[in-house]
């Protein structure tokens, strides 16, 4: 549908002479279109060497917990050797027991033969004198441990290169004893072989999100060149973040999901925003306009929404500074790290290639599909199909959609989280299955509560009373299992004592022993003494982020709807239009929420997504998917707004404005959100099941987000308000003019008596 003359008119009118910051950005790129490019491709280079050069620092597993468990984490890496720690299972197969010679001879062959291996220290039997092996209560199981040494951090070897040597010995004895299970599990071999199995994983991913973004933006554009603009930024944004992250991550370290993140939202965000700035230069030149004025308007306009929407991703992601918890804030800095340079990208560079493209933009015309001037000059016929009867019955459009959101976030009301453990990793790795087959024998003993007693002000005879009170105490009690063990750092000044706690880690029986366990055990048996001690391990870690998120997420919430508020407050210079952006938001991501909840909290469709229901939804997860949710919603938002807004500053009522605004814009959202929702549901296929829930959850509420949200509820509440959407109260008439209304348009304006 082409605009009448009186209506370009005024557009063009309203675009002339804009001078906001995208629009300044988008000429001075296209006149300098050579400095522009260059100064980029420079960019992206050095970020790439300064960050090979400087390195990337790591979270330590010891900083990555929050609270009580956090502290006993730290004294424990200071006081004991970073050793990591290995079992060998030794188990029959045709019922023999460890009371019996061919059992013995079994395990004394593994320590021989562990003893003269390379990179094995301190091996201990189950049949040694004090030892800190164990034999199962039926005897048809027992373990074998011995430590890894620590290469230190500048070896040029890892714990994971060192592991290698008793892994081949132990694969060789389960040759030897065809009668007994002989398997390997440890923080060394577990830690290779997820590492290797999450590199395949992101490697797969990585390959396949490229080629499935190019597919989805050849049918959005019709032409190769088109395609290739937005996938070409989006790949240097993301190249250039991980470059950056190096040198930030020596002020924030990075949890090692962070550069996955990275890649997922800055691939999201780039193609998205190139998108937006593309279709709108393209819709300028078929409507006729010249190649400069073209770029120009789409300048002010599109450019305007990208900086908009990426400042309100960017304050959203920084909500997560305020979430405490190391994790978070790594998220935070990758996450605003690639947002930022995306929209910079997006206004300087991307102008600049469009201006030396052309109408060349279009070449490479993909066969069999619209020509790529007229789909740039027409409106989406499927949105236009389903937008009219929205627009002609917007009580009930409302009511169905809005209701149908609600239903789906009813299972959220039963939201459960615990810190991912080894239950939440793929169960098709051996040394997963070896450990799940330990946990079978030793109920509780690989999720032990693990209590750390510092000596503070007692003496060492009082450490040591402490821990024989607390032992008894503890094996005493009907919450804990067998068995219990102690180990003391070098200089007797620090103690571990492992506790196999009943439950699963994170039900109610094992919350409620942890709770004994830190309320009434330890303050009747090691305070007294003037020792101090902490809890930390699997439950206590799920328990004191837990509690930490009951705190920390109204403040995070309050921190994101607050400035997301006035951002768009002083965006569109209304005060309807944020709250209702605002709840508009919450329902989709509320929606997604219930989805993530009924299908991986209460067990749906494991088969078909290839997992196993841990009872609990990943503990990070709710947080960071809220803050990444709104603010990617956002782009859709503001961009449709945008449209809206300027044709309703340039004559239209706000029910045509609302229409037109929305068709203009259905197919590049569409097209966005396909992207978005193909990159997203890769990481539901990847093994852990953490990446699964964190994938369908992305893709369920963008999914969600650009069809009930954007198609549905958005012109429908913006038709039953009319006017009223762009209602500002006088006393708020001071507000600086930073977005859509600052250009000047025609007064008064002319609402046409139709469509």
């Amino acid at each position: 549908m082409r605009e009448g003359g009186e209506d370009r008119r005024a557009r063009r009118s309203s675009i002339k002479g804009t001078t906001n910051l995208a629009a300044r950005a988008g000429r001075w790129s296209a006149r300098h279109r050579r400095k522009a490019i260059i100064g980029w491709l420079v960019f992206v280079v050095l970020a790439l060497l300064v960050g090979g050069a400087i390195g990337t620092e790591e979270l330590q597993d010891e900083d990555a917990g929050v609270g009580e468990a956090r502290e006993a984490d730290q004294a424990v890496a200071d006081a004991f050797p970073e050793n990591p720690d290995e079992t060998v299972l030794v188990q029959s197969r045709d019922g023999a027991t460890a009371d019996q010679p061919a059992f013995r001879a079994a395990v004394d062959d593994v320590v021989r033969e562990l003893e003269s291996t390379e990179s094995v220290v301190d091996v201990e039997s189950p049949y040694s004198a004090g030892s800190q092996g164990v034999i199962s209560e039926d005897g048809s199981s027992a373990l074998v441990t011995f430590e890894i040494p620590d290469p230190g951090d500048d070896a040029e070897v890892t714990a994971e290169d060192l592991v290698e040597a008793p892994l081949a010995t132990v694969a060789s004895l389960s040759e030897a004893h065809p009668e007994f299970r002989i398997e390997e599990f440890g923080d060394a071999s577990a830690s290779k072989a997820l590492s290797e199995s999450f590199e395949d994983d992101f490697q797969k991913a990585e390959v396949t999100s490229l080629p499935i973004t190019l597919i989805i933006l050849l049918l959005a554009f019709g032409a190769v060149v088109a395609a290739l603009v937005p996938l070409l930024l989006a790949a240097t944004a993301v190249a250039a973040a991980l470059g950056l992250l190096g040198p930030l991550s020596q002020i924030w370290p990075l949890d090692q999901s962070a550069t996955s993140v990275v890649l997922l939202v800055g691939l999201a965000v780039g193609v998205d925003y190139s998108m937006f700035y593309l279709r709108r230069e393209r819709e300028e030149r078929a409507r006729g306009n010249e190649a400069v004025a073209s770029l120009e308007a789409a300048a002010a306009t599109s450019g305007r929404a990208v900086l908009v929407s990426g400042v309100t991703v960017a304050i959203s992601m920084a909500g997560m500074f305020l979430a405490g918890a190391s994790t978070f804030t790594s998220f935070a800095v990758g996450t605003i790290t690639v947002v930022a340079i995306a929209v910079l990208g997006s206004l300087t560079v991307l102008p600049a290639v469009l201006s030396a493209l052309g109408d060349r933009v279009n070449k490479g015309r993909v066969p069999f599909l619209t020509p790529p001037e007229e789909r740039a000059a027409r409106d989406s016929r499927i949105w236009a199909a389903i937008l009219d009867p929205v627009l002609r019955r917007p009580v009930v459009s409302t009511v169905l959609a809005g209701g149908l959101l609600l239903v789906l976030a009813i299972p959220v009301l039963n939201l459960k989280m615990a810190v991912p453990g080894i239950e939440t990793l793929p169960k098709d790795l051996e040394v997963i299955q070896t450990y799940d087959r330990i946990q079978a024998a030793f109920p509780g003993n690989q999720i032990p509560a693990e209590v750390v007693i510092e000596q503070g002000g007692a003496s060492n005879v009082e450490l040591t009373i402490a821990v024989h009170n607390l032992r008894e105490a503890v094996e005493a009690s009907d919450r804990f299992e067998p068995p219990v063990t102690v180990d003391f750092s070098a200089d007797h000044t620090v103690a571990v004592m492992d506790v196999p706690i009943v439950g699963d880690g994170t039900n109610d029986a094992s919350y409620a022993a942890l709770a004994e366990l830190r309320d009434e055990i330890i303050p009747a048996t090691v305070d007294p003494e003037g020792a101090e001690a902490n809890v930390t391990g699997f439950t206590a870690g799920s328990n004191d982020f837990n509690e930490l998120m009951e705190t920390r997420v109204p403040i995070v919430f309050a921190f994101v709807l607050g400035f997301a508020f006035l951002l768009l407050l002083a965006t569109f210079r209304s005060i309807v239009i944020p709250i209702k952006a605002i709840l508009l938001n919450l329902l989709s991501v509320g929606a997604a929420y219930g989805i993530v909840v009924f299908i991986f909290q209460e067990g749906h469709f494991e088969s078909l997504l290839g997992f196993e229901s841990t009872g609990a939804i990943t503990s990070w997860l709710p947080l960071f998917l809220f803050v990444l949710l709104f603010g990617l919603s956002m782009d859709y938002h503001v961009f449709i707004l945008s449209r809206v807004r300027e044709l309703y500053d340039g004559g239209l009522s706000t029910e045509v404005a609302v229409s037109r605004g929305i068709k203009h814009t259905a197919s590049v959202v569409t097209a966005a959100a396909a992207v978005m929702i193909a990159v997203f549901a890769i990481f539901a296929t990847l093994s852990a099941i953490e990446f699964k829930q964190f994938g369908v959850g992305l893709a369920a509420a963008v999914l969600i987000d650009a069809t009930i949200i954007r198609g549905v509820l958005l012109p429908a509440t913006m038709t039953l308000l009319g006017d009223w959407n762009w209602y500002l109260p006088r006393s708020l008439d001071w507000l600086p003019k930073i977005g859509i209304g600052e250009r000047p348009g025609p007064e008064p304006r002319t609402k046409p008596t139709a469509a």
